[in-house]
Parts: structure tokens; C-alpha cells; sequence
């Protein structure tokens, strides 16, 4: 079954990268560019994954996860980001994030992330996991 995602990157070369790679691997619903046209494409489409980048022109990946998650418990959220600053994982995480993954990722990695995340799994890439539980053991 092909899952339902929006991917949200104000990157447009990227993004069609992004869709190229997944292919027929999932079923691209809606993009968005900026937190603002995010929120209500999200609101609207109810996507099982948003693909999310972690720094946009008019916020961040957190704000559309905290504009979204309480009304619709049941979307997940992927970062998909260039950063893998320990910061903004551990940020995108603590607002609710099931995963992380940077841009080096192969499309045949990112389509198998996305539909772990969509079963409920965390997906990080591997030095990032440490950045989280480094983070959760200081507290």
C-alpha cells in the first residue's frame, strides 16, 4: 500500500529530487515550501507522513509539527534536513518527530523511512540516534 505524504521544503529542485527518488514508493499528496502554506495543506490533505525539512524562510519544521499534531494525532512526522547539528535533531524530536534523516539519504532508504515511520517506528540516521539518546540521558 502506498502511503499518503506531503513534503515540505522551500527547496524546489530538491523537492523534485525528493519525488524522483520515492517514485511510485509512496504518493506524494501535496508540497509546501514555507511553515505558512504547510499548516492548512496539511489540515486539509491528512497525509499519513509529512516529510519535513527542519529550517524554512518563515520558521521551522516544530512550528508546523505543533500547529498539526494536536488536531491530527495520527499524522507522523519525518525531518528530512541538510543539519545534522545535534540542536535542531533534538529540537525536531521534542516536538514530536518520529524520525530523522539527512539529505544524503538514498531514495530506496528515505521510501523504507517513510513507511516505518507511517507503522510507528523511529527512523534515525545512525549518528543521529546517538545526538537523541545522548540528549535524553543528560536530563
Amino acid at each position: 500500500m502506498s502511503r499518503r505524504v506531503v513534503l515540505v521544503d522551500d527547496h524546489g529542485l530538491f523537492l523534485a529530487g525528493v519525488k524522483a527518488e520515492l517514485g511510485d514508493a509512496v504518493e506524494v499528496v501535496g508540497e509546501a515550501g514555507t511553515v505558512a502554506a504547510a499548516i492548512p495543506l496539511i489540515e486539509n490533505l491528512d497525509p499519513e507522513v509529512v516529510l519535513l525539512d527542519v529550517h524554512l524562510p518563515d520558521g521551522s519544521g516544530e512550528a508546523i509539527i505543533d500547529a498539526i499534531a494536536p488536531g491530527h494525532p495520527d499524522v507522523r512526522f519525518l525531518a528530512l534536513s541538510v543539519s545534522d547539528a545535534a540542536e535542531d535533531v533534538i529540537a525536531i524530536i521534542r516536538a514530536g518527530a518520529r524520525g530523522y534523516v539527512t539529505k544524503t539519504i538514498s531514495g530506496e532508504e528515505l521510501a523504507a523511512a517513510i513507511e516505518r515511520v507511517a507503522s510507528g517506528d523511529a527512523v534515525f540516521s545512525p549518528r543521529l540516534a546517538g545526538f537523541v539518546l545522548d540528549a535524553y540521558r543528560s536530563e
